[in-house]
């Protein structure tokens, strides 16, 4: 079977993809340091960095809720690896080339984070139109891929920062930026069906906003992505003051175990998906998420606190594919409708880790308790999981 007909490829290049946008979302933030030292960069500046990247993949997954149905998949997927490609090549040379180093790092980051936004919005819907039996365990081994992807950048920069220097960064940003580059040829060749050519229906996005269920399944998307990133953005810091280990030390026990822990559970549930009962699992991952974050917060043990955190990796893994999986089976196929779950899921990312930090500041800088105060995300989610079993009780009994 060739390569232009075995959606085989096509599933591999998407784990490529999330693999891609791992890079995005995790490399940078290495640096940081090494840009405030090189470039004489004030940390606020460096923080509009991450506002930059997170707000626009905000701002894209929007925007992508119309245009990709117009430009198709297969070109939103080869522009959104080139657009990664060329902020990672742009993030070592730009800072030299321009005037301002900021203003080089700022066009780097715009340019990643735009292929990340449309890596977000059409990979799901690409792999959900596959025709696979098992499309929820595809779905959890897809987003597994964007774990071992965090682990990879992590692990591996660390090494190549130990071997060769921090100095040689740029290096090391136009070796990552040769993933995306080779991704974005891989997927001009796979083949590719639409979600509506994979249901047969072409919902219109007016008809879905119209049901009640699609809501519950933005709450869903909202506090998944609260959940994970509350204490997956905090999990460094927590480690290196909870423990008081080195920065390296803290990255390693802190974040690099969260997401190999997350990626565990959605492996796992991969393999198993067959005999568990997803909203079961749902449903279960979350309480395991409360218990996770009230070891975190309110254990006195700074060890038995980043098993806490540790524990939480693993109960959220299941949330952002596992909403996926249920909506896709739950209302008709539409590439607009899983775009807006990505901006949801993007909205929840960003108001996790906001919450955690303000609540924090308000408690003389206690990360214990803003990420204590973040229990609400996950308490949220398992009640939107109660009104969507509701739901499909109510439709199960009109039949």
């Amino acid at each position: 079977m060739s390569i232009r007909t075995n959606f085989n490829h096509t599933i591999a290049a998407s784990y490529l993809g999330y693999i891609s946008q791992a890079i995005v979302v995790n490399f940078a933030p290495l640096l940081f340091l090494t840009f405030q030292s090189s470039f004489s960069i004030p940390l606020e500046q460096i923080t509009l960095l991450v506002t930059l990247n997170f707000g626009l993949q905000l701002f894209v997954d929007f925007a992508c809720a119309k245009l990709i149905h117009r430009i198709g998949y297969r070109a939103a997927a080869i522009a959104a690896h080139l657009f990664i490609a060329c902020g990672l090549f742009g993030m070592a040379i730009f800072p030299d080339l321009l005037p301002s180093p900021y203003i080089g790092l700022l066009i780097a980051v715009m340019l990643y984070a735009i292929g990340g936004g449309i890596v977000e919005v059409v990979v799901s819907p690409i792999v959900e139109a596959c025709p696979t039996e098992r499309k929820e365990a595809a779905m959890s081994l897809l987003h597994s891929f964007y774990c071992w992807g965090c682990v990879a950048v992590i692990l591996l920069s660390t090494v190549f920062f130990t071997l060769f220097g921090i100095h040689s960064w740029r290096i090391l940003s136009i070796l990552w930026a040769l993933l995306p580059a080779a991704n974005a040829v891989y997927f001009a060749f796979v083949p590719i069906r639409t979600l509506e050519e994979s249901t047969g229906t072409d919902t219109p996005l007016k008809k879905i906003l119209r049901a009640p269920v699609f809501w519950v399944f933005m709450l869903l998307m909202v506090c998944a992505g609260a959940s994970e990133q509350a204490i997956g953005q905090w999990a460094s810091a927590f480690a290196e003051s909870g423990l008081r280990v080195s920065k390296t030390i803290g990255d390693l026990a802190g974040p690099c175990m969260f997401a190999v822990l997350m990626g565990t559970s959605r492996a796992l549930y991969a393999k198993l998906s067959e005999k568990i009962d997803l909203t079961k699992a749902m449903f279960t991952s979350g309480a395991l998420c409360i218990i996770s974050y009230l070891i975190a917060t309110l254990s006195p043990s700074p060890a038995l606190s980043l098993v806490g955190c540790g524990l939480c990796g693993l109960s959220v893994g299941l949330f952002w594919p596992g909403t996926f999986s249920l909506a896709a089976k739950t209302l008709p196929g539409s590439t607009a409708m899983f775009a807006l779950f990505a901006l949801a899921g993007d909205l929840g990312c960003s108001v996790g880790p906001t919450v955690v930090g303000g609540v924090s500041g308000m408690f003389d800088g206690s990360l214990k308790t803003g990420l204590l105060a973040a229990i609400a995300f996950p308490v949220l989610l398992c009640i939107g999981l109660f009104l969507y079993r509701r739901h499909k009780t109510h439709l199960n009994n009109e039949k």
